[in-house]
């Protein structure tokens, strides 16, 4: 969740750190801190707060050094403060760490600590560890190097660490385990970083370490050690990223400039792999286990969040089209579960991140259980894309604002094309249906482009009339039901207004109680098999004088009779649809959040990719 960036080259390290700590802030915002190797000194510089309060407090001091690392915190251990902010400098003075991630038996190993005379500044584990290492080291009168690696073979629990030593003014060490680390080679420097993002202004050309890997860091040398001692050979990939794609570009906020994204980022998801000319479609990572597929007893998804809900419209529509028996699973839960997996079993494991721990360890289980697994990420080279038997990408591009919007229509993009590809294989959908849904699908960036050119001024409207509300309730029915959890949760996320999201034909089992003339009921409905029941469900709303919301196809004259407030996607097949019904529920959670004088772009509490428990 945090974010960590590291700089050794022949440049001035702070403005490197400082900018590369801006374009990671929405992985953690708590509090910030740099620490720089000067001569035998280390200089350390730290404040509760965003990234500016940090620039603002370093104005004026010594920033002058070539070799520095920085760090933005989520906090897990200790509140926000100046006193937990990282970098940690140990007993000694001579190292100073920043560390992403939790260590699970920081308790025991900081009553040895204490026990032996350590004292502690802070309220962290990652004191702890940092110290655990000094101890080592001074014990073993051994390198910081050879520290690391005996420390980390009894430390549980997750771990990006980058070290400075006082005595090496020219080196970083660096290690990780179920934390994402990258690290960019550019000329006589190197850029270390949570993800690429900090180093896209100075190079493309980057190495992704892999879980139990150190990494000994200098301007002009880059060493991989197993935690075994034994060297890694790197390997190089390149970036195929600009640094514009990290930018805003013009918009007020990430989360705008993301959703009006969509039509291009949906339409890369399918290019390649929708081939209108011959009317196939390509999915090379579906091939490498196709037989798998067809011979599997089930598909259990595991997924969190956002990308959770993704799994569940891919339930319906997998079970729908492909005949199989597909179980979606919270990766929070399924890891810990002990659930039945056999060799039969096929895991899609979904995560724009590519890094996000539970759905990791969940991946994990299965495998050793022979399941074959499936990843379905956004980011290349990530932890899940490295782990799985074959998987496919999405190309939604960096998602900056923490709350998803891009990755997720990018995630249902390609879902739709795997459960078609593999109806296809199966024959279980006949050529009529396969032709309209492909058809279909082709169109959707064309028409989420018409809603994001139509639409806006219905959803400011919206948003302006209900942007105090207490509640809302989304309701959906069919394949609507998880745009429903969708838009309940993005409401949530970005203004902070409690919202549900259910089943309409759940309603009467409990949430209509709620109802009263203060509550917007938001019904994603659009013309489907559902249609007629869907109308009764706000009427019943409606009977009880609820403030009615409604995502309508375009043209439907019922609804738009019940309601003034409604907001029109194009007609597509039922199936094809929710990838349309999401957009407005995204704009209507942006501009409410707006206006409610909200940072939509970093919601409090929130990180964008959950590394730790």
């Amino acid at each position: 969740m945090c974010g960590i960036v590291g700089y050794v080259g022949k440049s001035q390290a702070y403005p490197v750190l400082i900018e590369g700590l801006k374009k990671l802030e929405y992985r953690g915002y708590d509090s910030a801190g740099i620490a720089l190797h000067k001569g035998n000194q280390l200089m350390v510089y730290k404040k509760e707060g965003k990234v500016s309060a940090l620039e603002d407090f370093v104005q004026g001091k010594d920033n002058n050094s070539t070799v520095g690392i920085g760090h933005t915190r989520w906090a897990t251990h200790g509140e926000p403060s100046d006193r937990n902010a990282h970098p940690h400098i140990s007993n000694s003075g001579n190292i100073a760490m920043i560390h992403n991630g939790i260590i699970e038996n920081y308790a025991q190993l900081k009553q040895e600590l204490l026990q032996k005379g350590y004292h502690f500044n802070s309220d962290t584990d990652s004191e702890v560890l940092l110290n655990f290492i000094e101890d080592i080291q001074k014990n073993n009168a051994c390198s910081l190097e050879e520290a690391v690696r005996i420390a980390l073979k009894r430390v549980v629990g997750a771990y990006v660490i980058l070290l400075l030593d006082k005595d090496s003014p020219d080196t970083i060490i660096a290690a990780r385990k179920g934390s994402p680390l990258v690290i960019g080679i550019g000329k006589d420097a190197h850029y270390l970083g949570s993800d690429a993002s900090p180093m896209l202004a100075y190079t493309k050309e980057v190495v992704y370490i892999n879980d139990y890997e150190l990494a000994i860091v200098k301007a002009d040398e880059l060493v991989l050690k197993n935690l075994g001692n034994e060297q890694v050979t790197p390997f190089v990939q390149k970036l195929d990223l600009e640094l514009a794609a990290i930018e805003k570009n013009g918009y007020d906020h990430f989360m705008l400039k993301e959703i009006f994204e969509q039509p291009q980022t949906i339409f890369d998801s399918l290019r390649g792999r929708l081939d209108l000319k011959h009317e196939q479609i390509t999915l090379s990572g579906l091939d490498k286990i196709s037989d798998k597929l067809q011979q599997a007893n089930r598909i259990i998804i595991v997924a969190c969040g956002t990308s959770w809900h993704a799994g569940l419209l891919a339930e319906y529509v997998i079970e729908e089209l492909c005949r199989i028996n597909v179980e979606v699973e919270y990766a929070s839960e399924f890891r810990y579960r002990n659930p039945i997996i056999t060799d039969k079993d096929v895991i899609i494991a979904i995560s724009q991140s590519g890094e996000t721990a539970d759905t990791l360890v969940a991946m994990e289980t299965a495998k050793k259980q022979g399941a074959t697994i499936f990843g379905l990420v956004n980011v290349v080279g990530s932890s899940i894309a490295r782990i799985s038997d074959a998987g496919a990408y999405t190309h939604a591009g960096p998602e900056i604002g923490v709350a998803s919007t891009k990755a997720f229509t990018a995630q249902l993009a390609v879902l739709y094309l795997m459960a078609l590809k593999l109806a296809e294989i199966k024959q279980t959908i006949s050529s009529e249906t396969y032709q309209v849904l492909f058809d279909d699908l082709a169109k959707v960036p064309k028409y989420v482009q018409w809603v994001l050119d139509t639409q806006i001024d219905s959803i400011k409207r919206i948003a302006n009339k209900y942007m105090d509300a207490d509640d809302f309730l989304y309701l959906g029915r069919g394949y609507n039901f998880p745009i429903a959890l969708e838009g309940a949760l993005k409401l949530k996320e970005i203004s902070y207004i409690h919202a549900e999201g259910y089943p309409a034909a759940e309603m009467k089992h409990g949430p209509i109680a709620l109802v009263d003339e203060y509550l917007p009921v938001v019904f994603v409905a659009t013309k489907d098999s559902y249609h007629e029941k869907i109308i009764s469900n706000m009427q019943e709303i409606k009977a009880r004088k609820g403030q009615v919301i409604a995502v309508v196809t375009e043209g439907d004259e019922v609804v738009t009779s019940l309601t003034e407030d409604t907001i029109a996607v194009p007609r597509v097949h039922e199936i094809i649809a929710p990838i349309l019904s999401v957009i407005p529920l995204q704009l209507l959670s942006y501009y409410i959040g707006v206006g409610r004088g909200l940072d939509v772009d970093k919601p409090r509490n929130l990180a964008k990719s959950v590394t730790v428990e």
